[in-house]
């Protein structure tokens, strides 16, 4: 329970003082400062696009101070190289205690710093990559494999899967590629358990072997990779993004409502959903960078493009200075009470809600949130009024439980869902 607060008649506890820093950070922001101090957080890559297998120059880089050079090319009998990172600026770590003040607040900066992705995970993914672009390139000379999703955006957790996008030239079928592939990859000694799934989007499933990681492969799905640099550039733009999205992934993961496969919310829809709700404040957390900065994020750009078109996204300084725990209790009251899910469409591409109308796209969808570049709808998942009414129901149970205790762990096991991570990797 939320300091000071009371249940049953009894009288509030009100603790004892804890010392603070000589910088007066809050005891547990100064030790998450300590903790976040001994990692270096993924740095911002550009993928390699030649035919040779490169070991890409890192993730992207949350503190937005610059990139890294001096990857290394493995080869087929070298050992994996380290990949050089950028030391997580103190301005970043300062920059995100400003919007840590209470409770909730602390509890979603304690999450966050103990599941987001750090760089051996990415390193690891990074490596694996790779390899499997050395083998393929064997069968497709000229390929580019790009390593897209979370764990190439800056909101991967430390046990994200890991999403790769194929690109061949030429009008390839994906479905015949993929099943060429299958044929290759249950050969090669590094992966295991694979899996070719004939969905709309085929994807080849695996895994690495002896570690669990797990991949899921297309061909030419390349919105993927121009909506991974665009929420790249939305994490750097304000440091409370990523912490509120992986916050809201994992209580979506707990009420079970963040699985498209079984009807209901992909992660990348949570994160539209965040991000539109953070746009239309009275004052934006964040603006519509496709709307302010349409040549950094042309759709038709080519895709070698598209990392340097997202790099030269200029800073932005909000003047919304909401708390972590103000802006996900804002998130759940929102789509709870505020959000007219029978006529509003999400659209982050405009930051402002759009109106269902007569429209075929967007009739009968009980959810509807728009992709940034195909403007298709990515919620379309969720096609069965069970699934559409227990998401709601979630939404405003758990506002209405955070509302009264202020204490994430009234909607969300903090402990336990660490302690799980923990277990996985």
């Amino acid at each position: 329970m939320y300091p000071g607060s009371s249940r049953g008649g009894q009288a509030p506890h009100t603790p004892p003082p804890q010392p603070r820093s000589p910088d007066g950070a809050h005891p547990f922001v100064a030790n998450a400062r300590r903790r976040l101090m001994n990692h270096s957080p993924p740095t911002k890559k550009r993928q390699r696009c030649d035919s040779k297998p490169q070991l890409q120059m890192g993730s992207p880089d949350l503190s937005g101070h610059g990139e890294v050079a001096g990857a290394q090319t493995p080869t087929a009998d070298s050992s994996p190289q380290p990949v050089q990172q950028l030391p997580l600026k103190p301005p970043f770590i300062q920059a995100l205690e400003e919007y840590v003040k209470d409770k909730l607040s602390c509890q979603m900066m304690g999450m966050f710093v103990a599941c987001h992705q750090q760089p051996p995970d990415f390193q690891r993914k990074e490596f694996m990559r790779s390899l499997l672009h050395r083998d393929i390139s064997v069968c497709y000379p000229g390929a580019r494999l790009f390593l897209t999703g979370s764990s190439m955006n800056g909101l991967g957790c430390r046990t994200s899967d890991a999403d790769l996008c194929l690109v061949l030239g030429g009008n390839r079928e994906p479905l015949h590629v993929l099943d060429i592939l299958l044929r290759i990859f249950i050969w090669l000694p590094y992966i295991e358990h694979v899996v070719l799934v004939r969905a709309k989007v085929p994807i080849l499933k695996f895994r690495e072997r002896g570690g669990g990681l797990e991949f899921d492969l297309n061909v030419n799905n390349t919105v993927g990779i121009r909506n991974t640099f665009l929420m790249w550039s939305y994490v750097k733009a304000d440091p409370r993004i990523g912490p509120i999205i992986l916050v809201v992934k994992k209580w979506a993961r707990h009420h079970q409502i963040n699985d498209a496969s079984k009807g209901t919310l992909s992660s990348y829809s949570l994160v539209l959903m965040v991000l539109h709700f953070l746009q239309t404040r009275q004052s934006p957390v964040v603006p519509s960078l496709q709307r302010d900065h349409p040549q950094c994020f042309h759709p038709l750009m080519a895709i070698d493009c598209v990392p340097d078109g997202a790099s030269k996204v200029p800073c932005y300084l909000s003047r919304n200075k909401s708390c972590l725990g103000e802006l996900f209790l804002g998130f759940l009251k929102y789509y709870a009470t505020e959000f007219r899910w029978d006529q509003q469409v999400i659209s982050v591409r405009e930051a402002r809600i759009l109106d269902k109308g007569d429209s075929s796209h967007w009739k009968n969808k009980y959810i509807c949130v728009e992709e940034p570049f195909d403007r298709t709808n990515v919620a379309r998942a969720v096609h069965e009024v069970d699934k559409f009414t227990a998401i709601k129901d979630r939404f405003l149970e758990s506002w209405r439980i955070l509302e009264r205790e202020k204490d994430l762990n009234s909607v969300l096991p903090v402990q336990a869902v660490i302690e799980k991570d923990n277990r996985k990797r």
